[in-house]
């Protein structure tokens, strides 16, 4: 049995759907008012429980063998729903799998995450890593790149973002970060293969796509795939936070948040090669992978809908 955290979020519904379509016992624990997907039917199992309910959490995990934690507030929340959600909801899931006997846990963090970064969501990444080393159970932790797909929350707010900014594009400092994307599919894939490779066990493996690209490039990339032309204005990070906060008091969500500056806030970039040699594939490519879904998509209705949209419950 499979234990999956954060099931409804961006990764962990291909998670699921993966694991469900390989034939594999999976329970997810939802929090409390979360309904679970229609197309799970009866191959899940569902636990509803907030991580801050010991007995209930006891009950998600016992059981299990592996849990796949991907509960996250990195897109939606504020500092304090990073720490409650993410570091508080990780040291929960520790103490309910070492009572139940948890034979492993694997993660996702980003690269660049470090107990010591400036930048809030990095820090609490990194500290995250450092609980669950320190935890006694196996683990495994995955550093991604940036991750995109058909409903990511990266390349498609970004494509959000020029269509409802007339003429211009607000663009965080010169643009010269350098990126290391990786498609959904291939992310999943990864995380599916280390169920299945002892190699993998204790470690912290960083991951990305074939290419590097700097967010001045990526800007570029997405205007010419959407048919969305701009012109780039440079802005310093610091007045750009300062918009966001004064932004995110007024609607209920933005497209644009402080944590999804940090990812901006330094190069993040994992060796090539890495993907191959852990996992023995070759992932997909950018431009390639984005023409098949993002052309003569009409982002507009996207962003409203999107910033109208309740934030959920840490």
């Amino acid at each position: 049995m499979i234990l999956i955290t954060g099931a409804t979020g961006f990764i962990g519904r291909h998670v699921v759907a993966r694991l469900v379509a390989d034939g594999r016992r999976v329970r997810v624990l939802l929090p409390t008012g979360v309904e679970p997907l229609p197309t799970w039917g009866e191959a899940v199992e569902v636990i509803s429980s907030s991580m801050t309910d010991e007995e209930a959490l006891f009950r998600a995990v016992s059981g299990t063998h592996v849990i796949i934690h991907l509960a996250n507030a990195q897109w939606w929340g504020r500092r304090r729903d990073l720490e409650r959600v993410e570091l508080e909801g990780t040291r929960a899931v520790i103490a309910a799998a070492r009572a139940a006997r948890v034979g492993r846990i694997i993660t996702l963090s980003h690269l660049g995450a470090a107990p010591s970064s400036a930048y809030p969501l990095l820090r609490v990444k990194g500290m995250v890593e450092e609980t669950i080393r320190s935890s006694g159970l196996a683990y495994t932790i995955l550093r991604s790149g940036i991750v995109f797909g058909a409903e990511d929350a990266f390349i498609n707010h970004i494509a959000m973002q020029l269509t409802s900014t007339p003429f211009v594009f607000l663009m965080p400092g010169r643009g010269e970060i350098a990126l290391h994307p990786l498609h959904i599919d291939d992310l999943v894939t990864a995380l599916v293969c280390a169920l299945e490779r002892p190699g993998t066990v204790d470690q912290t493996i960083e991951i990305g796509g074939p290419e590097y690209i700097t967010f001045e490039d990526l800007l570029f990339t997405v205007m010419r795939v959407t048919g969305i032309a701009r012109t780039i204005v440079p802005v310093p990070p610091y007045a750009l936070r300062w918009i966001i906060g004064v932004y995110g008091r007024i609607m209920p969500r933005a497209l644009v948040t402080e944590q999804w500056l940090d990812l901006l806030a330094t190069n993040r970039t994992a060796r090539i090669g890495n993907l191959y040699q852990y996992f023995g594939f070759q992932p997909r490519r950018l431009e390639d992978t984005l023409l098949t879904y993002m052309r003569g998509q009409r982002y507009w209705g996207r962003a409203v809908r999107y910033t109208f949209r309740r934030r959920p419950r840490a």
